[in-house]
């Protein structure tokens, strides 16, 4: 039988290595991807994070009895740490992708946006040095990282919540996020290979894009087994974080990329669909 480590880092491989690597190579196969379909599953899995969080994860932070003003203010945390993050991430990038001017929504309307691979296939377009490729896919990579690193967090923590065993939060949290990392490997790999990379290559960089849900992972369970006020810390900034990147991230650019009543129905099944697990 597994241990609480073997168990942890299986969960989030599949979750963060397999779920990106499987949207790199349906990319790299079908190079285009569905709007519609992509905007739905986006709300969707928003949706049952959303239950997850509120209803799970922030709950069993309370339950810590550390305190509801170190609870609030974790979550407070998270919920700036990734914002300042991303904020700086799209001041710097911006500027250099001509088609975002005044005139563009203030979040990103498509995915390529939202992992700055737009930024990344613009200096290629421009046939710009190594440097200033190596450069642009390494904000990429920072701009994965930041959804993939507080994605793992929520995992590892409601791992440790549990007391190291496998319970049904840390299960469907890794699930949502493994079918949500399908779309993102797809913004990936479309342009590398658009950039003139090896399909094979391609897949490859995708999945290991994946790879900061593990340190997440690990992230959060570390900080949540070491005792109440750790657990709360740990729970409280996953929960903040993820609640930016569903608020702030994800269901505005679903409702952008397919301008629809759609996105919101499919987010409210997804809440309704996460309390079903949560409670049934």
């Amino acid at each position: 039988m597994m241990g609480v480590i073997e168990t942890l880092l299986l969960l989030t491989t599949v979750a963060g290595v397999v779920g990106t690597g499987v949207g790199g190579l349906v990319g790299a196969l079908l190079q285009k991807d569905s709007n519609r379909a992509v905007s739905l599953l986006l709300s969707f899995a928003g949706g049952v994070m959303l239950s997850v969080v509120c209803f799970d994860l922030v709950t069993e932070a309370i339950e810590t009895n550390v305190g509801l003003s170190i609870v609030i203010a974790a979550i407070a945390l998270g919920v700036a740490v990734i914002y300042v993050l991303n904020y700086l991430i799209d001041r710097r990038t911006n500027p250099e992708v001509p088609h975002i001017d005044e005139n563009h929504p203030k979040t990103a309307d498509d995915l390529d946006e939202l992992i700055h691979s737009d930024h990344f296939e613009q200096h290629v377009s421009q046939r710009d040095n190594k440097f200033a490729l190596f450069v642009a896919g390494i904000v990429m990579a920072g701009a994965i990282a930041l959804h993939n690193v507080p994605e793992g967090m929520t995992i590892g923590a409601a791992y440790a919540s549990n007391n190291g065993v496998l319970g049904s939060s840390a299960l469907v949290l890794a699930i949502l996020i493994g079918l949500h990392n399908i779309p993102e490997g797809m913004a990936v790999s479309v342009p590398l290979i658009s950039g003139g990379m090896g399909r094979g290559k391609a897949v490859c960089i995708t999945a290991l894009s994946g790879v900061p849900t593990v340190l997440g992972a690990f992230l959060g369970y570390l900080l949540g087994d070491i005792g109440a006020m750790g657990l709360a810390l740990s729970l409280g900034f996953a929960s903040g974080a993820m609640l930016y990147v569903v608020f702030g991230e994800i269901l505005p650019q679903a409702i952008l990329m397919y301008h629809s009543k759609l996105p919101a129905f499919s987010a409210i099944v997804g809440m309704l669909v996460g309390i079903l697990i949560i409670f049934a």
